[in-house]
């Protein structure tokens, strides 16, 4: 009796991002590319504010899936992230 299966080699399905999310993803891989402010095209292709966005950015590349989905993005705007807290978190230079 052959107890294993056809999926057992097969590797585990990867939890896919939602519609927004990958929107979101997109945008960021893209923007700078277009004439304009991020924010204008942040309205104009997902209707929604800056804040709106950089709050569901934020959620989106702490996900697996979105890490699943483009590892070079995500990674890349997480360093970004955490660059930009240290440097809050350091304080104002002084000269």
């Amino acid at each position: 009796m052959d107890l294993t299966s056809d999926t057992a080699d097969s590797p585990a399905p990867q939890p896919e991002l939602d519609e927004r999310a990958v929107q979101v993803l997109a945008l960021e891989r893209r923007w700078w590319r277009y004439a304009g402010a991020k924010e204008d095209a942040v309205r104009e292709s997902l209707g929604l504010s800056a804040t709106q966005y950089y709050q569901v950015l934020n959620t989106v590349i702490d996900s697996p899936e979105a890490l699943a989905h483009d590892p070079v993005l995500v990674q890349r705007l997480r360093r970004m992230r955490d660059s930009r807290i240290r440097g809050r978190a350091a304080g104002p230079a002084h000269a």
